[in-house]
């Protein structure tokens, strides 16, 4: 196993495994740890200290008191930046970095959602799997850092589980893949927060729009109505950015629009 300093790619593949893991993961124990120390010739100890280095520099870790190891490198920093200003970019080369060092390994977005057709070829085939792998990335990352619960419902099945955008997909480029714009939801509260019947304050109380408050169904009045008010269970990584919540505030919720 090597001992040489760590190259930009070694740490690249770590921090994309970092944003897809839970916090309480990042252990040497995990096979995920393992597999990338084996294909990236480090230790899995080396690989889990690394990723509990890029926790010190989040600040969602911090805040809550939880240091990480608090010696990330200049490198370390470096990687983590790259990473903030263009999620989209990173998260497909670091899929196809590891795809290239484990060929023999399938994908690791196959789910059956995301398969790519076998009849897709060319141009249309690599848009369609860089497509797959953002998608796959996204959820990842959302699910993990709330650790696999609806943050409004406390709803733990993941195949009911969304990785709902809070500025949608559509109107911010820059952040599509960005955790901190995400929310893990479940199907129902996704398209609730989606159509703009709720959104959140910026200390991420949930708000109930008077459109639902009117609504005299059973289904609302017991699942719905009760959020008014309540804190979102709070993510272990990539808190929600205010600046994201005040633009669905303003831009999506129904009370708001004229």
């Amino acid at each position: 196993m090597s001992t040489s300093r760590w190259t930009k790619e070694q740490l690249k593949l770590a921090f994309h495994l970092y944003c897809q893991l839970p916090f309480g993961k990042l252990h040497s124990r995990n096979p995920e740890i393992i597999k990338l120390a084996k294909l990236i010739g480090r230790t899995p100890g080396a690989v889990a200290m690394k990723l509990v280095n890029f926790a010190s520099l989040d600040p969602a870790i911090t805040s809550t008191g939880r240091a990480g190891l608090g010696n990330a490198g200049s490198l370390d920093r470096e990687v983590w930046a790259e990473f903030h200003a263009d999620w989209e970019a990173l998260a497909v080369e670091c899929e196809m970095l590891r795809r290239n060092l484990d060929r023999s390994a399938p994908p690791e977005d196959e789910a059956d959602e995301l398969l790519v057709p076998e009849d897709y070829t060319g141009e249309t085939k690599r848009v369609v799997t860089e497509q797959r792998i953002k998608q796959n990335f996204f959820r990842r990352a959302v699910l993990s850092s709330y650790r696999g619960r609806c943050c409004m419902s406390g709803l733990s099945e993941s195949r009911l589980l969304v990785a709902s955008h809070i500025v949608p997909w559509s109107k911010d480029k820059a952040n599509r893949l960005n955790p901190s714009n995400g929310l893990c939801l479940s199907a129902i509260h996704d398209r609730a927060f989606d159509k703009g019947l709720i959104t959140l304050t910026d200390d991420f109380k949930i708000v109930v729009s008077k459109e639902l408050k009117r609504k005299k169904e059973p289904f609302v009045m017991e699942v719905l109505l009760p959020l008014d008010g309540r804190t979102i269970e709070a993510p272990e990584r990539f808190a929600p950015q205010v600046e994201f919540i005040s633009w669905h505030r303003s831009k999506l919720f129904v009370d708001n629009r004229k």
